[in-house]
């Protein structure tokens, strides 16, 4: 009864020519209600489940967003019938309705939530597809330009990339690459041993590693590394503006930019597959040698015998275009940034994930189209 009485002050119920009305007065403030907030707001929301009731707020001197939000909840998100308004509390309310709803509660009450989530991912692989066929589009003209005019080959550029993407990352594959060969090579070598069959260990790392493994390695690797420090470069220049700017003085990003880091990444790939696959031969030598006995220059006299030279130039060839690939994907993420930090986390990561996709996809094409090359 005490609390009844204390709510009293901040309404009052009429009846006026057999219609209910409530007349709402004082502050409704945090600091005012900080006391009665919860018991207020229970006792209003009780009331406006009269559809007839007519609400005056005329009568409120201050109210702040927390006397808009009780109210508000009192009326379960929508407006009662009959409502009297100040004018400057009328666009509080409006604020509220105008809010959009809420993604996950969208998504439980919409029946075809499904359809309409696959329909924004086929919508974002379409403009992604078309971006990445614009920018193609326009590196072919910069090649086009640059053929007629070679004295603006950004030959500083290629090389600064072909460092970046090449030379400084010698080390990580060439131990990836070890010791992948040495596991693939012990563990071939213990089945090989059931069956008496030790000589046939270099065919299994020499096709395995030079068709298949070395190129796969590199390109993974190179795609974690190198691409997404080219999307973070051009996500970062985006983001501090140096993009609009090169814009504003006339210098083409894609020529000074973007086709530098393709071509260098595209000729790093096969330097960099050679690379990985000599040193993975050198670790499954290793350890054939530990694990069979077998002499290392028998190793390297058999291996040009076992492996077809094709199975070099298709691993050479997967370099070639993996590198290229990874490069203008990573281009192509950098640009699409927006100015904030978000954004580039976000840009970085799709461009990894993208990038590794694609360089399985282009080796599972490669083994369907050369199915018959080098195996026999």
């Amino acid at each position: 009864m005490h609390t009844h009485k204390t709510l009293m002050q901040w309404y009052q119920l009429s009846n006026e020519k057999g219609a209910p009305r409530i007349i709402l007065s004082g502050s409704y403030t945090l600091t005012a209600l900080e006391q009665v907030l919860d018991a207020l707001a229970k006792d209003l929301a009780q009331k406006a489940k009269d559809p007839h009731l007519s609400w005056d707020l005329t009568g409120i001197q201050q109210m702040d967003t927390a006397g808009v939000a009780m109210l508000w909840r009192a009326w379960a998100s929508q407006r009662p019938q009959h409502l009297q308004l100040r004018p400057e509390h009328e666009k509080m309310f409006e604020r509220l309705e105008n809010l959009p709803a809420s993604p996950m509660a969208t998504k439980h009450t919409d029946v075809l939530w499904p359809i309409t989530t696959l329909g924004g991912l086929a919508l974002l692989l379409w403009q992604h597809t078309v971006g990445l066929v614009a920018l193609i589009g326009q590196l072919l003209m910069d090649v086009i330009y640059l053929f007629r005019h070679p004295i603006y080959i950004p030959w500083r550029e290629i090389s600064a990339n072909l460092f970046r993407t090449g030379a400084q990352a010698l080390g990580i594959t060439a131990l990836v690459g070890f010791l992948i060969g040495i596991v693939l090579s012990y563990l071939s070598s213990k089945q090989l041993q059931l069956f008496g069959a030790d000589i046939f260990i270099i065919n299994i790392l020499g096709i395995s590693i030079i068709r298949e493994l070395g190129p796969m390695l590199a390109a993974i690797l190179v795609a974690g590394r190198s691409g997404s420090s080219m999307t973070a470069q051009l996500g970062v220049m985006r983001v501090t503006q140096e993009l609009d700017a090169l814009t504003v003085m006339g210098i083409s990003h894609s020529q000074r930019l973007i086709l530098p880091k393709i071509l260098g990444l595209g000729i790093a790939m096969p330097l960099l597959v050679m690379w990985t696959s000599a040193i993975a031969l050198l670790g499954g030598m290793v350890a054939a040698e530990l694990q069979l006995g077998l002499n290392y220059q028998y190793f390297l006299t058999a291996l040009p015998d076992s492996v077809p030279i094709a199975n070099l130039w298709l691993g050479l060839g997967k370099g070639v275009v993996c590198g290229m690939v990874i490069a203008l994907i990573a281009c192509h993420f950098g640009l699409r940034i927006r100015p904030n930090t978000e954004s580039l986390g976000e840009g970085t990561t799709s461009s990894v994930v993208t990038a590794i996709t694609m360089v399985i996809i282009i080796d599972a094409i490669f083994a369907i189209l050369f199915s018959d090359v080098g195996l026999t």
